[in-house]
């Protein structure tokens, strides 16, 4: 019988986030290059001029004997350097020879400082060069910096902005102009699906009350057959059921949205509060909640955070082991962020099936519906709720089963 083959492997994660601060001098930016590209070839110019500079002197300056413009004859000659030395008395061919020695000792030195002048000039217009060319990059690519700062924005959800760049009508500005155009579609788009959205769940709420309120009131009638008491039941289950999908739905058309007015919440309040509302069903379950909560402050809503911590505590209620499973919540301050973190025991999470758990609907090793454990909702409206607060939610399997939740919001 054959094996089964083995699960696929978990694409590989980006590295680099795009909240994470620019730092441009530790990765290859357009400008450092293009400063070195031009700074370069200004340098590899300069050397070949150089270079040129220096032959031609070298040949303008070749003395010979022959080439001489004077011939001595006869005479007495007196050196006036140290460098230069001269016979007392001799023929007048060694006093040429004698002549071109030093004429030719005054040529190496003439050379060799204006090597050396040509260098310093080479190196003082090097750096000139270099710092020019990396201020004229910065100007020519300030537009591509404002397109990127807006393109963060609005990778933090806020879709909003616009880069409305002004200036020539070049490459640049017909980039910007089809990014802004771009940002038009994609901010209808969102708002007509969020508007929809949330008209379809006020919509459905008014039926469902109504049914709710019906079975309760038939219910609620002693004289009713037993069959029809049993049935009652479950259709007020089925009936409660969608109103929390319709309750989810609603809640995650408004957390897609920026927070536009924020207070000051305590994640350590919230999560307080959270394990109260879930102390109940924890206690069903044989489940234990602990974990120590340091006050971590953030702006924001204090109800949708709530609801992030409230989604991941029963998560980890009720996917938990049968006994001698635990819940661990904990919250902190680190390196500017405001941290939350549950972890909790329960079945092994395979790697490659972790992303899929924040998909709306999506549950391990199943979808959408045949669960009594929830909607399909709950990771989806924590991250959407932590992405309008401009943090994330990390999840990663716990050696030996279950889960570690992060969510991560800037203080």
């Amino acid at each position: 019988m054959a094996a089964a083959p083995a699960p696929p492997a978990a694409p590989p994660k980006p590295t680099w986030d795009p909240r994470d601060p620019v730092r441009p001098w530790l990765r290859p930016t357009i400008r450092i290059r293009l400063t070195l590209l031009y700074g370069g070839m200004f340098l590899i110019a300069g050397i070949l001029l150089l270079s040129i500079i220096y032959l031609l002197t070298a040949q303008a300056l070749q003395v010979r004997v022959g080439d001489l413009p004077f011939k001595i004859v006869e005479g007495k000659v007196q050196p006036t350097t140290e460098w230069c030395q001269l016979p007392e008395r001799g023929t007048g061919e060694q006093f040429n020879q004698a002549v071109a020695g030093c004429l030719q000792y005054q040529r190496e030195m003439a050379l060799d400082d204006l090597l050396q002048r040509s260098l310093f000039a080479l190196l003082g217009l090097s750096v000139i060069a270099f710092a020019f060319g990396y201020a004229m990059a910065g100007r020519v690519l300030s537009p591509l910096g404002r397109i990127t700062r807006t393109a963060r924005r609005v990778a933090g959800s806020d879709l909003s902005r616009r880069i409305e760049l002004d200036g020539p009508d070049d490459e640049l500005k017909e980039l910007s102009d089809t990014f802004d155009e771009m940002l038009d579609r994609l901010e209808r788009a969102f708002t007509a699906q969020q508007r929809f959205v949330a008209n379809a769940s006020h919509e459905l709420r008014t039926p469902l009350a109504i049914n709710r309120t019906l079975l309760e009131v038939h219910l609620s009638d002693p004289g009713a057959p037993v069959e029809l008491q049993q049935l009652g039941k479950t259709l007020l289950a089925t009936n409660e059921r969608s109103e929390q999908l319709v309750e989810g739905l609603l809640l995650l058309a408004r957390s897609d949205n920026q927070i536009v007015e924020r207070k000051p919440v305590d994640l350590a309040e919230v999560a307080a509060r959270a394990v109260d509302q879930a102390r109940g069903e924890a206690e069903t379950k044989g489940v234990e909640i602990r974990g120590e909560r340091t006050p971590a402050m953030v702006q924001g809503n204090g109800v949708l955070l709530e609801r992030i911590a409230l989604n991941l505590v029963q998560n980890a209620v009720r996917y938990n082991i049968p006994e001698g499973g635990w819940v661990e919540v904990t919250t902190q301050t680190q390196q500017g962020n405001a941290l939350l973190v549950v972890s909790n025991t329960g079945p092994v999470v395979p790697a490659y099936e972790v992303d899929n758990l924040f998909e709306p609907f999506r549950r391990l090793r199943q979808e959408r519906t045949g669960s009594d454990k929830g909607v399909g909702l709950g990771l989806s409206i924590a991250r959407s709720v932590a992405r309008a607060h401009g943090g994330r939610i990390i999840a990663e399997p716990r050696e030996g089963g279950g889960l570690v939740m992060r969510v991560t919001l800037p203080v």
